[in-house]
């Protein structure tokens, strides 16, 4: 049965009638389906229309993109092309911290709804100050509906949360995604903080069908369910986002409790920015941005090259961001057998902190399968961290003190699987903290 639409109507149930919200949200909906399936030709050029009507925008309300778009070449009504686009300078984080309200526009109004004003966590640094409107807000919650779609997940189920900025709690429905438009089942919330033993027995007494967490998160839920034979029969699928997916979290999953896992990949300041079909293939939604992947020099890399990504908004005229280098690496796809023509991201690699450096300036995306170590001693978690050209430090916690062969193994079996033959460090410690925003990374450098 395809899911139910809430009706406004008192006694017109089916088919319903939806509120002016519900019926915004629907007729997105509805495009995307075609949108979908453009050809890349064609899904080039809507982008580009619109980015068209985005920078006749700001050219008259912004003075900084209007510079910087004139020295770039572009005159207000100019048609947009892809070649003009990379005429643009790249925009940094670094400088759109700098910048600050210079990137507000200040004459938007409310031609896009309300306007809302956040912050990145700032866990490694400043944080980044953005403003979104009632506009992006909805291609958000359409685009997290478009997912539920997607993933076939059934409306009627409960779906449990363990994040942060959340409390133990319950909701009558799923959430803003889903409000006014899809009838659904209860949704509950636990606060990522608490001990990973109470998150487990608070799944076992909610059983949902639908769990949202962090890969992390996911990971140490399974393995403590794997040593205690925890089972959550009524569990689907699993939700994860803001961390890199390992592909052995996901097989582990399957493993320990018969469940698929479904990720997203997003950003506080941009939204969301590519998910998972059934296929496991992350599409970008390249109906809300468009994404380009460079090299060093600025140039576009082909499908298969790791490289800089970077985004350009096509709907926040509150705050738009042009070419803006958000940090993180990743490779092109091939087109997917899905048969959804949205660009395909074949690897997200994560940021230039997350990439081991050799003494002799090469650098490699590690990579230290858990299934390689977690066999050499009782490990409850592991950080691998490079202080210096020639150390690095593995933070473990484990539930006793480690032996002298053990610690010895470890630096060993680290020392092949980093490609790093020179100093692994083994200090054993209490906890790891997560940082600010509740995220957790396998693997981080400290160099500059």
């Amino acid at each position: 049965m395809p899911p139910s639409v809430w009706s406004r109507i008192p006694g017109c149930e089916w088919p319903a009638i939806p509120s002016d919200v519900g019926a915004q949200s629907l007729a997105l909906l509805y495009q995307f389906q075609h949108s979908e399936r453009l050809s890349s030709e064609a899904l080039e050029v809507a982008q580009l229309l619109q980015l068209q009507r985005l920078f006749t925008d700001v050219m008259t309300g912004m003075p900084f993109w209007k510079e910087r778009l004139e020295m770039a070449g572009y005159q207000a009504g100019m048609p947009v092309d892809a070649a003009g686009l990379r005429q643009l300078p790249l925009l940094t984080r670094a400088a759109v911290q700098q910048l600050g309200p210079q990137l507000f526009n200040q004459r938007i109004g409310n031609r896009h709804g309300g306007i809302h004003q956040g912050q990145t966590s700032g866990s490694t640094g400043m944080p980044v100050k953005y403003l979104q409107t009632d506009l992006t807000m909805l291609f958000w919650r359409v685009l997290t509906l478009r997912e539920h779609l997607w993933q076939g997940r059934d409306f009627t189920g409960k779906l449990a949360a363990i994040r942060s900025n959340v409390e133990r709690g319950q909701s009558p429905n799923w959430g803003a995604a889903t409000d006014q438009v899809f009838q659904t089942g209860p949704a509950v919330s636990l606060n990522i903080r608490e001990d990973v033993a109470t998150q487990l027995d608070w799944l076992v007494a909610e059983a949902p069908q639908y769990l949202l967490t962090h890969p992390s998160n996911l990971r140490s839920l399974l393995r403590l369910a794997a040593a205690n034979g925890v089972v959550l029969p009524g569990l689907k699928q699993v939700r994860t986002f803001g961390e890199m997916l390992p592909a052995e979290t996901v097989a582990r999953c399957r493993e320990v409790w018969g469940a698929g896992v479904a990720d997203i990949y997003s950003s506080e300041e941009i939204g969301v920015i590519a998910f998972q079909c059934p296929e496991g293939r992350y599409h970008v939604q390249a109906e809300n941005l468009l994404l380009e992947i460079l090299d060093e020099a600025d140039k576009p890399l082909p499908p298969g090259q790791i490289g800089r990504l970077v985004i350009t908004t096509l709907h926040n005229l509150a705050m738009p961001l042009l070419r803006y280098e958000l940090g993180d690496y990743a490779a092109f796809g091939a087109a997917c057998p899905c048969g959804r023509s949205l660009p395909v991201l074949d690897r997200i690699v994560g940021r230039r902190r997350n990439m081991i450096r050799l003494p002799d300036g090469t650098e490699h995306w590690p990579s230290f399968p858990e299934g390689r170590w977690a066999g050499i001693a009782p490990i409850k978690q592991l950080q691998a961290i490079q202080r210096t050209l020639e150390t690095v430090a593995l933070k473990v916690v484990a539930s006793r003190p480690l032996t002298s062969d053990e610690i010895v193994r470890l630096q060993q079996t680290f020392a092949d699987m980093l490609c790093f033959p020179h100093r692994i460090v083994v200090e054993q410690v209490a906890e790891i903290p997560r940082q600010a925003n509740n995220k957790f990374e396998d693997f981080v450098s400290e160099l500059d």
